[in-house]
């Protein structure tokens, strides 16, 4: 009543789902507002639509992929259809294999196991605010995923969102409900109503309900019709759950028992409550659930019993659990905890256990313990959390229960409940280090630097520098990294100067440590001895957890062989792990990589899978591959599109990427000050790559002092790392500055055998203009020809149309550029086509690219358009695909 505005905009989802165009859509609103009773019209709605159901539990937020199980029940018959590993993610999840599922696996085989089946699914989720971590992530995964499907989503999450709220379900079209106009809130409460009743009376009625349906349905049944009929006894705030609990005195004790144990269980199996009320003394379970039912007065059940139990409203859950005594609340769930089965459920009977348990108890305590290990290695890390803060609660002894808290701290933190984990540090000994490291993580995630996190890291380094003088040169390592990151690094590496000696056998860190202070303190001539070694070795045991710091100190020594090796390992690994923190990582850094090298369709690839891994999983995508990328491309306004989108930390790389497209396209007094920003304020790894730039772009505009100043500096680093790269790079930035022809040969000969085409080409370029300028013309023409060559191969547009230009100075018209499949595809589109040249099928593809075979099958049909072909065996017959 009253909601045609959200009944016509769920069925156009489903009209859309009708014809393949899928979707999803968030219910939003307060309890009662009337989400549940839209999620029944859809329901009926869809009568030709198989649909599949799945609802969040409070109780059970703490089980990993609970709702998803539940939701995939009636269909798991078909797992065995699934490719193997997609059915082993699912088997690992809903445990009924062992391992550690991989998250984006148990997305794609939900997808793959719902959307391979004849007519079109309609999935409802109720009280997602109560959905567990990982369901949360599936499902929302599966929501993003069915464009091209037969498939709607529809999701109800109560609102004001609490703690509890998938911040996942944000990022997809939702519609808020709110309260219904007068008329139609007057016209609902007159259809409750089975009396006449006094127009002032019924204001009150209105007034108290603020059009909202289910207090307007239940405050006639609170009052009573005796009470309203005079005005007295009108409930007070919150009468909808009062509304509950004054019919639940109306129940004889033992319905009452029964229904606190259904309430307690969140699995709704009536054979566990049958038994779970025996052992309670409940005689004849029949007897007690008929008295539970509707009675003739108002015909409105609190509870349903049948092959699940289920309730009216999440209120009346909600309403009868509280209602009971805490001591009958434990009572339920120790009778829960006893009748189920310890093979089946070992981590809900532990859940039960700790919820019966009136103090302290060290046996539950260590189940709890137990249980957290299990969850974590299905994924459910959110679970994980919730069993080692309720274990900590649980224990006694101040030491077990300290590194309790702390462990639920950061499993809390880990999966982004940040004021849960803030509170429960707050709760240990500030003096703790490990408090001070939790801090320190806690703040940087929180603000990312707004209140100098790196000092709690520096504080802990402090305190732990006498007792335990490893740990304390570990924390000055990560308050440096945090510095490079959030701000602040002078301080850090001030304050790291002080840190506990090495011991005579270093560790790779040992060396890092040692070599940034020595970086920051002497110079780069100094550090290069002692960084170089392990900054060559990918496979220091130190860019294990640090590679984001290796990939730049790489990049700080002009190592290309170093930053390649530290990308593939980081990407390999997160592959291995299924980690979607570790791979997109790895994946950009082996973009930016790629794109050095002028493979500019593998680099695609690469950014493309990293960018499908943000979208499967709601993350923002790593930005600065495709900034690389679209610098070198030179093209202008989608640059200016992108560099506009980044955000204040990746400021100085925009910068960087601005002197770049702006040499490319000969603009050079818009690239030298933009060169000079990013040079300027002397940043780890990204100082060195923009003072070339500026070099450049200084010479072209006559600034000659500005020029050597900058030469001087990328001189020390480049020589003090020995790499063909940086040496290559520095002899042609001499040249431009001393008009050296030997230093642009030099530069030419030591980048030729590298595997740096943008860079190799650039300087062919410089050295080609130096000599067409010279009036050498045929010596430029060579010059000239090999840089057109390798910059229209690579895609390198701004700069080959300036090797163009400068080809025709001499006379010569470079052969015109054919145009290359990537100027007309997406970057997605250009990963598609490689994989499918490659003969990938379509569920290959969608496997890899977390997408739907039809959803491929789909962009095909658009690359296909698009590039005037007809079919696959085309494709494959394109050499600048594969």
């Amino acid at each position: 009543m009253g909601r045609d505005q959200e009944v016509a905009r769920l069925e156009a989802l489903l009209a859309a789902a009708r014809q393949g165009r899928g979707g999803a859509l968030v219910l939003r609103g307060e309890p009662g507002i009337g989400k549940s009773a839209l999620l029944e019209h859809v329901t009926r709605a869809a009568a030709d639509f198989q649909v599949m159901r799945a609802s969040g539990a409070e109780f059970e937020m703490e089980l990993p992929f609970a709702a998803l199980h539940q939701l995939c029940a009636p269909v798991l018959e078909h797992l065995p259809a699934l490719p193997a590993r997609h059915r082993q993610a699912l088997e690992v999840a809903f445990g009924l294999d062992a391992g550690a599922p991989d998250p984006f696996l148990v997305g794609v085989a939900t997808l793959g196991l719902l959307v391979e089946r004849d007519g079109p699914l309609l999935c409802v989720v109720d009280d997602a605010q109560w959905l567990d971590h990982a369901s949360a992530q599936a499902l929302v995964f599966l929501a993003r995923r069915v464009s091209a499907e037969r498939v709607a989503v529809v999701f109800a999450v109560r609102e004001p969102a609490g703690p509890g709220v998938p911040p996942e379900l944000a990022g997809l079209p939702g519609l808020s409900l709110g309260a219904l106009r007068e008329a139609d809130a007057r016209s609902l409460l007159r259809q409750a109503l089975r009396a006449p009743l006094d127009e002032r009376v019924l204001d009150r009625i209105l007034a108290e309900a603020r059009g909202n349906p289910l207090a307007l349905l239940e405050l006639p049944r609170t009052a009573g019709l005796a009470g309203m009929a005079g005005g007295f006894d009108l409930p007070p705030p919150g009468a909808v759950e009062q509304s509950f609990r004054s019919r639940l005195e109306k129940l004889p004790p033992e319905a009452r028992l029964l229904l606190t144990i259904a309430a307690a269980d969140p699995v709704g199996d009536p054979g566990v409550l049958w038994r779970a009320a025996a052992l309670l003394g409940v005689e004849d379970g029949a007897t007690a659930a008929a008295a539970a039912l509707p009675g003739t007065e108002d015909g409105a059940a609190l509870v349903e019993f049948g092959a699940r139990i289920r309730f009216s409203h999440p209120l009346a859950r909600s309403a009868v659990y509280r209602t009971a005594s805490a001591e009958e609340r434990r009572r339920a769930h120790a009778a829960l905890a006893a009748v189920s089965d310890p093979a089946a459920d070992p981590d809900r009977i532990a859940w039960h256990r700790a919820q019966a348990s009136p103090g302290p108890d060290e046996e539950v305590a260590a189940e709890l313990v137990r249980s957290a290990t299990r969850a974590q290695a299905r994924g459910g890390v959110a679970a994980a959390a919730a069993f080692l803060e309720r274990a900590a609660a649980l224990t006694l002894d101040p030491g077990l229960r300290a590194d309790r808290v702390l462990a639920a701290a950061e499993a809390k933190l880990s999966v982004g409940a940040f004021d849960v984990a803030a509170e429960l540090l707050s709760t240990l000994d500030p003096g703790d280090p490990r408090v001070d490291l939790l801090r320190g993580r806690l703040s940087f995630v929180r603000h990312r630097g707004g209140d100098r996190p790196a000092g709690y890291l520096l504080r802990a380094a402090g305190r732990l520098a006498a007792t335990d003088p490893a740990r304390s040169r570990a924390c000055y390592l990560d308050a440096i990294e945090m510095g490079v990151f959030a701000g602040g690094l002078d301080e850090v590496i001030a304050a790291a100067r002080q840190a506990p000696p090495a011991p005579s056998e270093r560790s790779s860190s040992d060396v890092v440590l040692d070599g940034l202070v020595t970086l920051a303190t002497e110079g780069h001539r100094a550090a290069a001895g002692i960084l170089g070694p392990v900054v060559g070795d990918a496979d220091a045991d130190v860019w294990i957890r640090r590679p984001s710091l290796g990939f730049m100190l790489a990049v700080e020594l002009w190592d290309f062989d170093a930053l390649h090796g530290i990308a593939t390992r980081v990407a390999a690994a997160g592959r291995r792990s299924g980690s979607f923190h570790m791979l997109p990582i790895g994946l950009a850094m082996l973009a930016t990589a790629t794109v050095y090298t002028g493979d500019l369709g593998a680099a695609m690839e690469l950014i493309s899978e990293e960018e499908a891994i943000a979208a499967a999983t709601g993350a923002a995508p790593l930005v600065y591959p495709r900034i690389h990328l679209t610098a070198l491309r030179g093209r202008r306004e989608e640059a200016a599109e992108l560099f506009a989108t980044v955000g204040p930390h990746m400021t100085l790389s925009a910068q960087w990427a601005t002197a770049v497209l702006n040499n490319g396209l000969a603009d050079y007094a818009t690239a030298m000050k933009a060169a000079e920003r990013a040079a300027g304020h002397g940043d780890l790894g990204l100082a060195g790559l923009a003072l070339p730039e500026l070099i450049e772009a200084a010479v072209r505009c006559g600034e000659t002092e500005r020029a050597r100043s900058a030469l001087a500096t990328l001189s020390e680093r480049a020589r003090a790392g020995g790499r063909a790269w940086g040496l290559g790079v520095e002899a042609y930035a001499r040249a431009l500055v001393h008009d050296d022809e030997e230093s642009y040969r030099e530069a030419t000969s030591l980048l030729e055998p590298t595997p740096l085409a943008l860079y190799r080409a650039r300087a062919h370029l410089l050295y080609g203009e130096w000599l067409r300028r010279r009036g050498r013309r045929r010596e430029a023409r060579a010059e000239l020809r090999t840089a057109h060559d390798l910059l229209s191969g690579c895609g390198a547009e701004s700069f080959a149309e300036r090797a163009a230009g400068e080809l025709r100075a001499t006379g010569e018209h470079a052969r015109g550029r054919s145009a290359r499949t990537s100027d007309h595809l997406t970057v997605q589109e250009v990963h598609i086509a490689r994989l499918v040249a490659e003969g990938a099928t379509s569920k290959e593809v969608a496997a890899r690219l977390f997408l739907s075979p039809r959803t491929v099958d789909a962009h095909l049909r658009n690359i296909f358009r698009k590039l005037g072909l007809t079919s696959r065996r085309q494709l494959r017959g394109l050499p600048e695909i594969r």
